[in-house]
């Protein structure tokens, strides 16, 4: 089930109780090429962020799918321990992103940029696992609320405040699908989802990037597209406006169309 920038029903009393794995491409096209603006710096060329940047929504989409594929798990109400704690979920993420990324987040030097963003990323997923265990594995209760969108919200969160200075990472979609006010697309990623990914001629899965400003700082920012499968209709296909299990009305999409961007921002 694909899902994207949910806040939590009116009815669940946690505050904050998120699409599945895909490889986004990076890289230079004709037409559709990714944008970068010039003076990139030597001490941190265009080609490591991007490399950095699909790395750490790599992991966040390794996590997100593990989360997916225990929906059911999570929310049996007669199953206590889901067995799904931080440990146990980063070694599943790690898994699939070795799988997709054909490397082992081990073997990434520690001491490097790369290396230190990605295992504050695997810290993050760590603790917001950690941090639900009450809910998660809560008997007698269906529907947990903790879903993949949650959960990458949550996880992004948590990264930020790790990463301070160093880099963010967002879940956002166009403005029809937000949900969440926290996941409203800034300026920046308004032009990029508005002009380029939903751009007549845009290829998709091609994520779009530029050196661009951010709180006041210059930063490589990229979009990274990602669209509604099969799976992810039940809650966001049709009938347009039948309240879905969230309790919010779906708004009628059909497979393939652009529901979320994951948006990574690596400051210079």
């Amino acid at each position: 089930m694909f899902d994207r920038l949910h806040a939590l029903p009116r009815r669940f009393s946690l505050r904050d109780t998120v699409l599945f794995a895909a490889t986004m491409v990076i890289g230079a096209g004709a037409a559709t090429a990714v944008m970068l603006i010039a003076n990139v710096s030597a001490a941190a060329p265009a080609d490591d962020d991007a490399m950095i940047a699909k790395s750490l929504a790599t992991m966040l989409r390794a996590g997100r799918t593990v989360i997916s594929a225990n929906q059911a798990r999570i929310n049996d109400p007669a199953l206590g321990n889901k067995g799904l704690d931080g440990k146990t979920v980063v070694a599943e993420a790690v898994k699939i992103y070795r799988a997709t990324a054909g490397v082992d987040p081990a073997s990434i030097d520690a001491a490097s940029r790369h290396g230190k963003l990605l295992r504050m990323e695997m810290e993050a997923i760590a603790e917001v696992l950690d941090v639900h265990q009450q809910t998660i594995n809560r008997q007698g209760v269906g529907f947990k609320g903790f879903i993949p969108a949650v959960f990458a919200r949550q996880v992004s969160e948590s990264f930020g405040r790790r990463a301070i200075g160093l880099a963010e990472i967002k879940v956002t979609a166009p403005p029809r699908l937000v949900r969440n006010p926290k996941a409203r697309a800034d300026a920046w990623e308004s032009k990029a989802i508005g002009e380029k990914l939903m751009g007549a001629g845009w290829s998709k899965d091609m994520a779009f990037s530029e050196i661009s400003e951010i709180k006041g700082k210059a930063a490589y920012r990229t979009a990274m597209p990602e669209y509604y499968a099969e799976s992810c209709l039940s809650c966001h296909g049709s009938p347009a406006g039948e309240i879905d299990i969230t309790g919010y009305p779906k708004e009628g999409a059909k497979a393939g169309d652009l529901g979320g961007v994951i948006s990574i921002s690596l400051y210079r």
